[in-house]
């Protein structure tokens, strides 16, 4: 024990380079769109959440909400506030996306960022720039593989259109892994990061996980099946996602109000029984 003591006596942390630490969040909602039609269910669109950097490097620039350690709190804590102070976003939980720590990611030098996937329901957004960022909106999605092989990320609002291309670098543990050939003018490595997100959100939503997470407590089948679709940017037979998602949710005494066409029953979903 004496040796110990002696050991961290004589420790100097200074003597050994140490890199700076950050989270940075990946924030998404699926938000309804209007129809225009009464009789038809609202078109759901996959959003981000980005900010605008109000600092260099990359002032002005769009950027995923974030920020560094400090040394009284854990890293998920970090990303909890960060999202907070930029946005006003409250994440009720974060996914862990995977640590970015190649040596020339930051142009400040030697920063590792490790980044989360937090989702919001439409009904508890209420979105607003604050710290360093001079602006915070949500970007809808768009994510596609090109016919060389490559990723167009394209991220859209209103006149703002981003587009990053990127290849697919390493695929592994279900998790894939991106280079950037342009980063479409976002900031640091930040397309790559949203990239690995949204393989992550794909492949958990194929099994039905976090789909959920993207609607209020009760919901419609029809409104369960969009979020789904959305996400994994694909058309499922309604018959063969009730079949599946059955196990999965139970009915409730509630229906659908305000709408123009007849109501729908409300679901739940289940609770898990040890």
């Amino acid at each position: 024990m004496s040796d110990e003591k002696d050991f961290l006596s004589a420790y100097r942390q200074d003597d050994y380079p140490r890199p700076s630490v950050t989270a940075d969040i990946v924030v998404f909602m699926v938000r309804a769109e209007d129809s225009g039609n009464y009789r038809r269910d609202s078109r759901t669109k996959l959003s981000l959440l980005l900010i605008r950097r109000g600092g260099h490097p990359f002032k002005d620039c769009w950027a995923l909400p974030g920020g560094f350690l400090n040394p009284d709190e854990t890293i998920e804590q970090c990303a909890l506030r960060e999202v907070q102070e930029e946005t006003a976003v409250k994440p009720a939980s974060l996914l862990s996306v995977g640590l970015f720590s190649e040596p020339n990611r930051d142009p400040r030098g030697w920063i590792i960022s490790n980044a989360f996937v937090s989702i919001i329901s439409e009904e508890k957004v209420r979105q607003q720039s604050g710290d360093d960022a001079s602006d915070a909106e949500w970007f809808d999605v768009d994510f596609t593989q090109e016919d060389d092989g490559g990723y167009m990320l394209t991220l859209t609002y209103r006149d703002v259109t981003l587009r990053a291309v990127l290849t697919e670098e390493s695929s592994s543990f279900g998790r894939t892994s991106f280079l950037i050939k342009d980063s479409g003018g976002l900031a640091f490595d930040h397309a790559r990061i949203i990239a690995t997100a949204l393989t992550v959100l794909r492949s958990g939503a194929k099994e039905f996980e976090y789909i959920f997470d993207f609607l209020p407590e009760t919901f419609t089948l029809t409104q369960l099946q969009n979020v789904q679709e959305t996400i994994m940017n694909i058309s499922v037979l309604p018959a063969n996602f009730r079949r599946k998602i059955a196990p999965l949710v139970e009915q409730t005494d509630l229906f659908t109000q305000g709408a123009g066409h007849r109501p729908a029953k409300l679901y739940r979903r289940k609770k898990e029984t040890k």
